[in-house]
């Protein structure tokens, strides 16, 4: 897809180095318009490394090409991040007085903008009727975030998260396969506590989990995640707090399993303490403690097991992260789709701690019939998975 990328002088404009950035890394092809007083706050030198473009700025540059209709019409999409209140008022009155404003105003491309401001700005009626202006005519302008802003004050007008902008962004061309669906996303990593204080975990983040969820969503699936020991709040999901296994299955048993596809990238534990002291265990000198573990239920197997007569069943997909790599991985991965009876599974070799935390990671996507390998962003592969998807027998 090919990505216009417009900057406007506000101190969130450092942040357009890792949108860039984002969009590249996912494959897209990507430009940079920037006003003046945007390389004010950061150098065009980083966002020509970033993007492999270079960046466009002055109208009176390159005339005899029209750059402006050059660039309006190349365009799939245009993110404007950070958008000031200046170009909020100026893109409302259907101001061209800058390179930018003039590709605003020649484009037909969707255009996402992102507004970053203080709290009384945004808040100031001039604002609020710019931003419905902008509306009624089709942009999509992305409500700031609420934190820290600049200086020592904080409330509303931060820029979001850059996920959520590329997301947002990209989401205008999500092909909407899964309108209607329901869909689970169980992600994270479960805790089985050995006192009040201490536990055995792993280090799985959920990462991989969110980007199937929000990738869900942007293809219209109505969408549920149980989040194991990770933050997450995003419009339009329903998110299930958890930390140990059992807590998995108390909201499983709640929800009925009425999904039509349920993911379950979580790191679950095979193992529990068997009895959990109530107090802190004290440390002796010299003395070992001994733990009695005992099994977990497997909640991917059970899941599969309750729903295999449920008319229409539920996907199942799981996900395989293994100390194998190559054809023992292939082959781990094969013989754990069977015995699990699974509809797809997503193996991975985490040798070393790759992917675990990481924003990207290398899989192998297999079905009964097909294997794929894909490497690249976590979103990336969330991708690939519901390509995946739906190209299996029952999702119609």
């Amino acid at each position: 897809m090919r990505v216009l990328v417009g900057i406007t002088g506000g101190i969130a404009a450092f942040k357009a180095a890792e949108i860039v950035r984002e969009f590249s890394e996912l494959g897209h092809d990507v430009r940079v318009v920037a006003t003046q007083n945007a390389l004010r706050f950061i150098g065009s030198a980083t966002l020509e490394a970033l993007s492999h473009n270079s960046v466009s700025s002055d109208l009176y540059s390159d005339v005899a090409d029209v750059r402006h209709i050059e660039l309006a019409q190349w365009a799939d999409v245009i993110l404007v991040a950070p958008a000031t209140a200046s170009f909020l008022a100026r893109t409302a009155a259907g101001l061209a007085d800058d390179l930018l404003g003039n590709v605003i105003l020649a484009a037909t491309a969707p255009i996402v903008v992102a507004p970053a401001m203080h709290s009384e700005m945004w808040h100031n009626p001039a604002t609020v009727s710019n931003v419905t202006i902008l509306r009624g005519r089709g942009l999509r302008v992305i409500r700031p975030g609420v934190g820290r802003l600049t200086g020592d004050d904080t409330g509303i007008g931060r820029l979001p998260d850059v996920d959520q902008l590329v997301q947002e962004t990209l989401s205008v061309f999500s092909v909407k396969d899964l309108l209607g669906k329901k869909v689970l996303v169980i992600a994270g990593g479960t805790r089985e506590y050995i006192d009040p204080v201490r536990f055995i975990g792993n280090r799985s983040s959920g990462k991989q989990g969110i980007a199937l969820a929000e990738e869900a969503k942007a293809r219209g699936a109505i969408v549920s995640l149980i989040a194991a020991n990770f933050s997450y709040v995003a419009s339009e999901v329903q998110v299930f707090n958890v930390q140990t296994t059992s807590e998995i299955l108390e909201v499983l048993d709640g929800t009925g399993l009425d999904f039509d596809i349920i993911l379950v990238p979580a790191a679950i534990s095979d193992y529990r303490v068997e009895s959990v002291s109530k107090s802190k265990i004290k440390k002796v000198d010299a003395s070992p403690l001994e733990l009695k573990l005992v099994q977990n239920p497997d909640v991917l197997s059970g899941i599969a097991a309750k729903v295999s007569s449920s008319k229409p069943k539920p996907l199942i997909i799981g996900f395989a992260a293994e100390t194998e790599s190559g054809e023992e991985l292939e082959l781990s991965a094969k013989e754990k789709l069977g015995r699990k009876g699974l509809d797809l599974i997503v193996a991975n070799d985490v040798t070393g701690g790759k992917a675990f935390d990481l924003d990207s990671n290398e899989v192998l996507i297999l079905s009964k019939r097909t294997i794929t390998k894909v490497a690249g962003s976590k979103r990336l592969i969330a991708q690939a998975v519901f390509d995946s998807i739906a190209k299996l027998d029952g999702l119609s």
